[in-house]
């Protein structure tokens, strides 16, 4: 867990509400997020954890409610916008350049951050190329902090499923962000490759000062690394606070093994 949690709150979601159609995916959901800590979204499958974090990096659009990113309220913003604001993000099925290497792929993430014009940067030409090198230099620092070296110039669809999933936490963090939405990122990992990914967002959140919300299955995983946790259930909030309290909520319980015993 972070040793320097702020009593700062760096995200305020404020009663959102997202419908499609008639189905109701979240329901007056609040909770805040607090500069510098692990925050837990948890909750069974069709809870409504994703669509919280689509709501907040502006993928979907709540119907009621607002989103408050260092005091400023944001409503109708895009994905890019959201990026743009400092907030960045992982997803559950990986949406890597799978032709593409692991140093390019990452590189990516460096896109916000680059000043040069497109065609300068095709023609890699003067202040382009030598925007290029010094983007490239904090990539490589990214390589190097996730331990995956000896695969940087290989192709991202050959490497192991474990190894993928840190190439997409290596694109996100080029993006040097202060707000890291992470969805399920031990999702089919095996007990050594989870063991790794954990170590990861730990270091990420204690060396980088980078404040994470998660969405993970694994509730030992989650009990473990994060500092508070929110619980969602059919799309509404029945649980929230330190670890040890949640995992002790009669509702919670209920929601995850169908009986309060």
């Amino acid at each position: 867990m972070a040793e320097s949690v702020s009593d700062e709150v760096i995200l305020d979601i404020k009663n959102i509400s997202l419908n499609f159609g008639g189905v109701k995916a979240l329901t007056d959901i609040s909770f805040d997020v607090r500069v510098h800590e692990i925050r837990a979204i948890i909750g069974p499958n069709g809870a409504g954890k994703s669509s919280m974090l689509n709501c907040i990096n502006g993928v979907y659009q709540p119907q009621v409610g607002s989103i408050a990113f260092r005091g400023q309220t944001f409503k109708h913003m895009s994905s890019r916008q959201v990026a743009e604001m400092g907030v960045a993000r992982t997803f559950q099925n990986l949406a890597l350049f799978k032709g593409m290497s692991v140093l390019d792929n990452i590189m990516t993430g460096r896109t916000l951050h680059m000043k040069t014009g497109l065609l300068l940067q095709a023609l890699r030409w003067g202040p382009a190329e030598r925007e290029e090198m010094a983007q490239r230099e904090k990539v490589e620092h990214i390589i190097d902090f996730l331990e995956i070296q000896a695969h940087r110039k290989t192709p991202v669809g050959r490497l192991p499923y474990g190894l993928q999933k840190r190439v997409d936490l290596g694109r996100a963090l080029a993006m040097e962000p202060e707000v890291l939405l992470l969805d399920e990122p031990m999702a089919g990992m095996n007990v050594e490759e989870k063991q790794d990914m954990c170590r990861f967002i730990l270091d990420v959140n204690k060396e980088f000062g980078t404040t994470i919300v998660l969405i993970e299955h694994d509730m030992g995983v989650v009990m473990d690394i994060s500092d508070r946790v929110v619980v969602l259930d059919y799309g509404k909030k029945i649980g929230d606070g330190l670890p040890d309290e949640v995992r002790r909520n009669e509702d919670v319980i209920r929601a995850y093994l169908g009986t309060s015993h």
